[in-house]
């Protein structure tokens, strides 16, 4: 049906009108056009029935096709204009074209952009997730953050010991650091009131944490175990080796649907999690920098610390592994490696959600247990990225500057990994943090 649909492009000569819309908290502003030019712009409250009765008044009998940009509003609005089945394009900011020399912005003027780019053919529409995928992306998200704050609490707790001189107490051993026995030692360390009282308030906020973390978890596995359609999913992507019960949710939340994978483009999977190359290539000159980190950082974070377990586990990564390490200079060898097994292992979860089948590890690859010095110091990707980035900007400044050209801001900002996002991010993804 109509209605149900969400296409990621269309055909203008498909639809008479075309509404363009700009969404805020209270309000809309939307531009109405046809094939010859534009109509009207109109400022009604945020509601879709409003929009439905316009049009329907309007333009009966005609094809009308909207769109607007994907934003804080959410999906309310296409939700109730695919319900009374017209079709809506929601598309991300950076897919809509913006004239470099606009100096003036407004409502109207932002609706009446992006009706002249849908009468033009140039909008794609970012995949939609259905109400399950939602609430996924809701546990999913309320997790990390929950994460985020024990993690924060415990940096707290260190640090007061660190400013007044106290010894943080040792776990007993095969115990874990932050284990019960060690929460105990904390409550009775010996010390001033005002020191002893915010210790109490920060270990009772590190409890409440806890607490939240073990109820969002349940809710989650209870939610993934009674729909059918996660629960098949979950159990395909868990038997790839390097993905467990945090990274497989996480992903299915990104994605959405299995069927939104298309077919033959297993390269878009690793774009939409920024796990390939930057490139400013130009005529037989190529150059590449260091990785997009387009979409979800938190998620090409998991996929990368699944990258380190699934090396352990499969010996065809190991292999794989072992053979980029070898091919770069020792102090990025091994940085270099393990990104280059988080983007073989999108591959394979791309086969699995495609094909619906579980991965079958293949036992008849024989290869010894990396060595300490095959594995080098585990530092933050970010940091280093963002070094390899910089010195990639200044080597390409350079290059301008011996030719006799100016630096182009414009041509700069197309090597920085933050910019290039590549379509299927922008498809897939939808809001900033959505």
């Amino acid at each position: 049906m109509l209605g149900q649909s969400n296409p990621r492009s269309y055909c203008a000569t498909d639809f008479d009108i075309f509404l363009g819309m700009d969404v805020d908290k209270k309000s809309i502003d939307f531009t109405c056009s046809d094939s010859k030019g534009i109509l009207r712009s109109l400022h009604i409250p945020n509601n879709s029935e409003h929009l439905v009765r316009y049009v329907r008044k309007h333009f009966p009998g005609q094809r009308v096709i909207w769109a607007y940009e994907a934003g804080p509003t959410g999906y309310g609005l296409y939700d109730g204009l695919t319900a009374a089945g017209f079709t809506c394009l929601v598309s991300p900011a950076s897919m809509i074209p913006t004239a470099p020399g606009q100096r003036v912005k407004t409502n109207r003027l932002d609706s009446k952009k992006i009706t002249e780019a849908l009468r033009a053919g140039q909008l794609k529409s970012i995949h939609v997730p259905s109400s399950t995928y939602r609430h996924l992306r809701h546990l999913t998200k309320i997790r990390d953050l929950v994460v985020r704050q024990i993690g924060g609490t415990k940096c707290r707790i260190k640090t007061l010991l660190l400013f007044e001189g106290i010894p943080f107490p040792e776990a007993p051993q095969k115990s874990h650091h932050w284990s019960r026995s060690v929460i105990a030692q904390l409550h009775r360390l010996p010390c001033s009131e005002a020191v002893k009282f915010r210790l109490g308030r920060y270990l009772e906020a590190l409890e409440f944490q806890r607490q939240q973390y073990l109820k969002i978890t349940r809710e989650r596995r209870n939610f993934c175990r009674h729909e059918s359609e996660l629960k098949r999913c979950l159990s395909y992507l868990t038997s790839i080796p390097g993905i467990g019960q945090i990274i497989a949710p996480h992903l299915l939340a990104r994605i959405g649907h299995w069927q939104n994978l298309e077919e033959h483009r297993v390269h878009e999977l690793a774009a939409f999690l920024g796990l390939v190359p930057a490139e400013h290539s130009t005529g037989d000159r190529v150059h590449r920098g260091s990785i997009t980190r387009a979409g979800d950082k938190r998620l090409r974070s998991k996929l990368l610390q699944g990258a380190w377990t699934a090396i352990r586990q499969d010996p065809e990564l190991r292999e794989f592994y072992r053979s980029v390490y070898r091919r770069h200079a020792p102090q990025v060898a091994a940085r270099k490696a393990i990104v280059a097994v988080a983007r073989k292992l999108t591959t394979r979860i791309f086969a699995v959600l495609k094909e619906q089948r579980p991965f079958v590890l293949r036992s008849e690859i024989h290869s010894r247990p990396l060595l300490p010095e095959e594995i080098g110091h585990r530092e933050r990707l970010d940091a280093s990225q963002k070094e390899e980035e910089r010195t990639f900007r200044v080597s390409f400044s350079r290059q301008r500057l011996s030719r006799g050209l100016r630096p182009s801001g414009a041509h700069l900002s197309q090597c920085d990994g933050s910019k290039a996002v590549p379509r299927m991010a922008a498809s897939l993804s939808g809001t900033k943090g959505a």
